[in-house]
């Protein structure tokens, strides 16, 4: 039980449905960072043919979101929650389907509510994609503002509860 005044604070998380990180079967599926405050992310994961724009080429948009993701759970678990500012994306070569991936992300700097996040997208050491992206810190209420963001925070305040 919490006194009048006090706070309960959230720790950092991400939807079960998240297309990045949770377990969307279309997704992506990576794994959330290992701790709070991190200020590296790392993870290997694939595309398949359901990512596909030209045969056998992962779709632009997809690579942009999946370094989106890369730099947003960082940023998520740097400083809980965080929502995207704007994200420039270089593509350097063709990402293809059902290979091995490593994405990177580093937390490069930050001032108020904003931070800045730096991405790689990898295969076998070779950058294929790279991103700079600035990320705002926001409260909590801004994903309490649809039906299933409040569905979301009665989830949480059940837990917390318990």
């Amino acid at each position: 039980r919490r006194r009048r005044g006090t706070r309960v604070r959230i720790p950092p998380h991400h939807d079960p449905a998240c297309w990045g990180c949770g377990d969307n079967p279309d997704g992506i599926r990576l794994p959330a960072p290992v701790e709070e405050g991190a200020e590296r992310y790392e993870a290997t994961f694939r595309f398949d043919e359901r990512h596909q724009g030209g045969p056998g080429i992962v779709h632009g948009g997809l690579v942009a979101a999946a370094l989106d993701e890369a730099c947003g759970l960082l940023a998520t678990w740097y400083r809980f929650p965080t929502v995207t500012a704007r994200i420039f994306v270089r593509y350097r070569r063709p990402v293809p389907i059902n290979t091995d991936l490593e994405l990177a992300a580093r937390v490069v700097g930050g001032r108020g509510r904003r931070i800045h996040v730096d991405a790689e997208l990898r295969r076998d050491g070779e950058i294929l994609a790279e991103a700079r992206g600035a990320f705002l810190h926001v409260p909590l209420e801004h994903f309490l503002q649809t039906p299933e963001g409040r569905a979301a925070g009665e989830r949480w305040r059940e837990r917390l509860k318990g």
